[in-house]
């Protein structure tokens, strides 16, 4: 059997050691293992339930319940800064937030309870539980995570701040990183300048084209945004100024599947 000499042994360790530390994006915060989605991309939103992706498309987001489309970039789906309806039984009482009145504060427009990130210790409690569904998606073949909600300390009434919720996705990015999991900034365009400090990858935008956000985004994650429209006005504006640099889509509300009534999916 070939016998390397030392120094060529010594060549390739050093080799290795640097693949291993060189990075993916476009700012040294990715491992080589991490892969992100691609720009200007064919794009659709799955989230209210899967189905077969429509011709063209190269990105997929879908929920944590469901399992990746075959031969596309997966983004997995996580609700993680707020307590689903049918999840918020199953979270420690601690863990959801409360006023001064010990009341738990809600997201009204989704029913969903603000979950309590206020304290290291309680991110640390809120992070292990969100990262075994991270672990899930890694489990499954996902390519990225998607945290939503990480706007949610706008609706906690000062009881939340942004730094609270800077510092607790962190946690999760560092989590999706060593399961070689992109990770996926998810609204909050007033926190795109902290994407180095929060380890975030790219970004999911919801109506960037609609509220004029997309440039934002654009240029904290260098073209890789990928952007839900639910309006046509909004589809139009997004095409308009950003149809020709990153993913956009228009869906319904309800990201509906196909043969329900409510059905919306375009990109022109």
């Amino acid at each position: 059997m070939f016998r390397a000499a030392p120094l060529v042994v010594l060549a390739v360790a050093v080799s290795l050691l640097t693949g291993c530390a060189a990075t993916g994006g476009d700012d040294g915060a990715q491992p080589l293992s991490v892969r992100l989605p691609p720009r200007h991309a064919g794009f659709d939103y799955q989230i209210g339930g899967a189905y077969p992706p429509p011709a063209g498309v190269r990105i997929v987001s879908r929920d944590r319940s469901d399992s990746p489309a075959p031969g596309l970039y997966n983004i997995c789906y996580v609700n993680a800064f707020q307590a689903q309806p049918t999840e918020r039984a199953s979270w420690p009482r601690d863990l959801l937030l409360r006023d001064e009145h010990g009341k738990i504060v809600m997201d009204t427009d989704w029913n969903e309870a603000l979950l309590d990130i206020g304290t290291p210790a309680k991110r640390e409690r809120v992070a292990r539980r969100v990262n075994n569904w991270i672990d899930g998606c890694a489990r499954k073949g996902f390519d990225a995570v998607e945290p939503d909600n990480y706007d949610s300390y706008t609706r906690s009434h000062g009881l939340l701040t942004a730094s609270d919720a800077t510092a607790f996705i962190a946690l999760l990015s560092r989590h999706a990183h060593a399961r070689h999991l992109a990770i996926a900034q998810k609204n909050t365009s007033e926190l795109a300048g902290q994407r180095r400090r929060a380890g975030l990858d790219f970004a999911v935008a919801e109506e960037c084209g609609q509220y004029d956000e997309c440039g934002v985004y654009a240029k904290a994650f260098g073209d890789r945004v990928v952007d839900i429209e639910y309006t046509a006005s909004g589809l139009r504006k997004a095409l308009a100024g950003w149809g020709k640099r990153l993913s956009i889509v228009r869906r319904d509300r309800d990201v509906s599947t196909p043969g329900t009534a409510g059905y919306v999916r375009a990109v022109r």
